[in-house]
């Protein structure tokens, strides 16, 4: 889980006809004005893999192995494993202004017998920093134990699970991406990465944040399966504990769901009849970051949606404003906060970090949310106070406006805001 946390003031009201949308529905036309103004400079950035240096690697639309360009030995709690590898390397990105953190995110096809990494390098005032490791992922399991990698701090910044963090003087104006493509020696198993991207942000740390405009979507609440954490209560808790810590991928989950994209019955044939949702256990089975000790990585819960063939990545969005865009055309959005129980009227609870899905507004702009920290499924839906919610998702100390976005690649996202870096 994440800590994270902020608070909010007024509220516009505006009315819209209720519309309940399913993955399948049409947008509604956008409604509303201009953005609201931008406290957070971010901007959300896709790779190029025709660009960059290619050794043993395919570029195309996407990445793949083609040939050996060296062998390494890996080592950890499954033992020492020789693996021969294939490395792509991005051209350096410019980012538009001082970044203090950066988020990369990836969707790949990683059959048994294979895995990959990512890493990140940037540019300060002092020079070039060091390449640092954002993320070791597979999905089989036996190969390699999927994992952030701690301790990696410099004069330069530190990553801080999958978020590189600058170091105080030392913001990043620019940054490259590698991507490493390691298999079985000898074998015929080819990895291949779809899409890369980075999310780089510079996020003030507001005390509290004031209530954005909105209208867009306000009457539009999309059809998004419900899914509880709290029925996993003690359930494997091998994986970060249980159900009680399952905020991130139970909220993957039901996005997942919302676009027809579960594990299948035989996938889930090891889970526990007795238990409710076995898509639920298999995702925390299949995001856990055995570093971490937990299921809420980032990165690691759009990769396993990525494991669908749908795209996901991580990014900030600055205001509720930019979440209407999203949700009025059809795409839900999980959202990561942290909040005490008064902060957010109608919650119930407290939380150092915790992710829901926002599936839609009520027609005077409220945020509904799919929240799995609920009783059962049928208790998932919530109404939060727009006001509220936007300031315990925006300020400092929450997350400053993470979020998940994950669609199938024949839904277009809508466009971003306009006069203002993309990120998305």
């Amino acid at each position: 889980m994440r800590v994270l946390t902020r608070f909010l003031s007024t509220l516009l009201s505006t009315s819209l006809s209720a519309v309940l949308f399913t993955a399948g529905s049409a947008s509604p036309a956008m409604a509303g004005s201009g953005p609201a103004p931008a406290a957070v400079d971010v901007t959300y950035q896709r790779s190029s893999f025709h660009q960059g240096r290619a050794e043993g690697v395919a570029p195309g639309r996407t990445l793949s192995f083609a040939r050996p360009v060296g062998t390494t030995a890996y080592t950890d709690a499954l033992g020492t494993k020789t693996w021969e590898y294939a490395r792509w390397t991005g051209t350096e990105r410019q980012i538009g202004f001082a970044a203090t953190e950066a988020v990369a995110s990836w969707n790949a096809d990683v059959p048994a017998g294979s895995w990959l990494q990512v890493e990140m390098r940037g540019r300060n005032s002092t020079g070039q920093t060091k390449w640092y490791v954002l993320g070791r992922w597979s999905y089989a399991e036996g190969d390699i134990l999927r994992t952030s990698v701690p301790s990696q701090g410099d004069d330069n910044g530190y990553v801080s699970v999958d978020t590189f963090v600058a170091a105080d003087d030392r913001p990043i104006t620019s940054y490259q991406l590698r991507l490493t493509l390691y298999r079985t020696p000898g074998s015929h198993v080819v990895p291949k990465v779809r899409a890369l991207g980075a999310m780089a942000s510079a996020a003030p740390d507001r005390a509290t944040v004031p209530v954005s405009p909105g209208g867009a979507a306000w009457g539009v609440e999309l059809n998004v399966p419900r899914r509880s954490q709290n029925v996993h209560a003690g359930h494997y808790p091998e994986w970060d504990g249980g159900g009680e810590a399952w905020c991130s991928p139970t909220s993957t989950t039901m996005v997942l769901g919302y676009w027809g994209k579960w594990p299948s019955a035989q996938d889930t044939a090891w889970v526990d009849p007795a238990d409710p949702d076995p898509e639920v256990d298999y995702a925390a089975r299949y995001t856990y970051d055995h570093d971490y000790e937990g299921a809420g990585n980032w990165p690691f819960n759009t990769a396993y949606a990525g494991r669908y063939g749908m795209e996901g990545f991580v990014t900030r969005l600055r205001s509720l404003t930019e979440m209407e865009r999203l949700i009025a055309a059809g795409i839900p959005v999980v959202t990561s906060q942290s909040f005490k129980k008064e902060e957010l009227p109608g919650a119930g609870y407290s939380t150092n970090g915790h992710l829901m899905v926002i599936i839609g507004f009520t027609a005077t702009g409220d945020v509904i949310a799919n929240d799995p920290a609920s009783p059962n499924d049928d208790a998932v839906r919530h109404v939060y106070p727009r006001a509220n919610f936007e300031n315990v998702w925006l300020r400092g100390s929450s997350s400053r406006g993470v979020v998940y976005v994950i669609h199938p690649p024949n839904r277009p996202l809508p466009p971003t805001t306009p006069g203002l870096p993309a990120n998305w």
